[in-house]
């Protein structure tokens, strides 16, 4: 009991930090933990990550809600078309071997730092506002099919990739697109956890309790400091956190 505490409750510490700092999925992190140091099947880890997602997420978009950083609008639309095709995901995620689910997950967890770091995301709320609101109907529509689709499938409830489309495609500013994120993610996780668990059964009690509260944890004081740092800061912390946890578990594993 006490290695799982250890390895759920340091899970937890990162998945939070990159949820509610910069929208990362809690699955990131928590599924190449799971997966490499508990030995855990990959499609109960998934399940275990996406339960995780739910509430850090939901706590993390009320915080950037209350400080004017959610464009809900949009988020909807984009919320939609993810949770159209996560239940796809889910069901072929079942199909495919564990190490190739938990070395994917970790080779974007690193990928994902990298980035972060060398090349952080910049954009302001005025070149934001500039955007053609019907080119980002569609934008939202096209790039939320395929979120939802690897939501199901490697556990990310769309976190990872949302937060690339959406500064980089749809020219979100960082924190109104964590905002934006996070809020998405509440809803996409729940959708993939309860497909994880209706398919493959209720994961270990006991990592799921203690993953959820770390995670729920980290994420709440995260978004309170988030939301008062600079971009460039949260670029950074965040890019940190994912590169020396992707380094950590790939040496490991």
């Amino acid at each position: 009991m006490l290695t799982k505490f250890i390895v759920c409750f340091i899970a937890g510490i990162g998945a939070g930090l990159g949820t509610g700092f910069a929208g990362m999925s809690a699955a990131a992190v928590i599924s190449p933990m799971l997966i490499t140091f508990l030995n855990m099947p990959a499609y109960e880890a998934v399940g275990i990550a996406l339960a995780s997602d739910v509430l850090a997420s939901a706590v993390s978009a009320y915080t950037y809600g209350k400080n004017k950083n959610l464009d809900i609008r949009n988020g909807i639309v984009m919320m939609i078309s993810v949770l159209c095709f996560t239940l796809l995901g889910s069901w072929i995620a079942s199909l495919v071997p564990n190490q190739t689910m938990g070395s994917f997950s970790v080779f974007m967890t690193f990928l994902l730092g990298i980035k972060f770091i060398v090349k952080p995301v910049m954009t302001t709320k005025e070149a934001m506002a500039a955007v053609n609101p019907r080119k980002r109907f569609v934008q939202s529509v096209v790039f939320g099919v395929m979120i939802g689709f690897i939501c199901g499938f490697i556990g990310a409830g769309g976190g990872m990739m949302m937060l690339l489309i959406l500064t980089s495609v749809l020219g979100y500013e960082l924190k109104t697109a964590v905002g934006t994120s996070v809020f998405i993610m509440a809803f996409t996780a729940f959708t993939g956890a309860a497909s994880h668990f209706a398919i493959g059964g209720m994961p270990d009690i006991l990592c799921l309790t203690f993953c959820v509260l770390s995670t729920l944890l980290w994420a709440r004081i995260a978004a309170l400091f988030a939301n008062k740092a600079s971009a460039i800061t949260l670029n950074r912390a965040t890019g940190v956190v994912l590169a020396v946890l992707g380094i950590a578990i790939m040496v490991v594993g």
